[in-house]
């Protein structure tokens, strides 16, 4: 069976000293998408998008701050906790997507204190704005050959040859388009309640549904963490469990408190 080989250089641009990657272009396509996402919802419902600008800084800083430590202490501890100095090397790779969610909530929190807006309705809105980011990083792994799926001979199958010959399932574009469906239910969402918000209902069908895409596709992953754990789970599903309970609880909460 022929199956697509990958052998795409994960370098876009090499200038010297300075090199631009896909992954790094993916992902401030990510950071630009959800920004421009952001200033339609917010032209819509008739805010001052002026306001975006301070709040993508605290996003941005908080994401990557809480993505790279949580792939840190949970994926590779024993490493980072010998050399914590390696944990400001973002540039080597690392980041855990579990850590981003983490690091958005607390910089939204953070930036809703200047602001004193309300902050469930605030993380709806970029909860919808955010999840084609997603996307697009996913799509950037893609272009790293990292994140690997397990080798499987289905036709779809894709041989990563900066990596070995083995036909692997492509996890990465799966997460991808399950993100872009994800998108779709969320736009539906928005658009019934967005002239009478339900509070924390996004932002709720988002967690449960990502995480539950997560805890599905780490079967088909390789071990992402240096440790091997002596369970039936991995760490990625380990660490999806409490974000989707907390994202049906909050689905069930919004949908009590509009009915109230």
């Amino acid at each position: 069976m022929q199956y697509l080989v990958w052998d795409t250089d994960p370098i876009l641009l090499n200038l010297g000293a300075v090199q631009i990657r896909w992954y790094g272009l993916m992902f401030a396509s990510a950071f630009m998408s959800s920004y421009y996402f952001m200033s339609w919802i917010y032209k819509r419902e008739g805010k001052n998008v002026d306001e975006l600008d301070r709040m993508l800084w605290y996003l941005a800083i908080g994401t990557v701050l809480g993505a790279r430590i949580v792939h840190c202490l949970f994926y590779d501890p024993e490493y980072y906790l010998a050399n914590p100095i390696r944990i400001l090397a973002i540039w080597e790779g690392g980041l855990a997507s579990h850590g981003a969610l983490l690091g958005i909530v607390v910089s939204l929190y953070l930036y809703r204190i200047k602001t004193r807006d309300n902050f469930l309705c605030l993380a709806d809105r970029i909860a919808l704005s955010c999840i084609l980011g997603a996307s697009m990083i996913r799509i950037g792994n893609f272009f790293n050959s990292e994140i690997l799926g397990h080798v499987t001979d289905v036709p779809w199958a894709i041989i990563f040859s900066r990596v070995d010959s083995l036909p692997r399932h492509p996890v990465q574009l799966y997460e991808a388009f399950s993100y872009s469906m994800i998108f779709i239910v969320l736009i539906l969402v928005y658009r019934k309640t967005w002239n009478k918000p339900i509070k924390g209902l996004i932002l709720g069908v988002d967690m449960s549904l990502i995480f539950f895409v997560r805890f599905c596709l780490e079967f088909f992953k390789t071990r992402q963490a240096s440790y091997t754990l002596d369970l039936p789970l991995n760490t990625g599903q380990l660490l999806s469990i409490p974000f989707f309970l907390l994202g049906v609880i909050l689905v069930a909460y919004s949908l009590r408190k509009s009915d109230a």
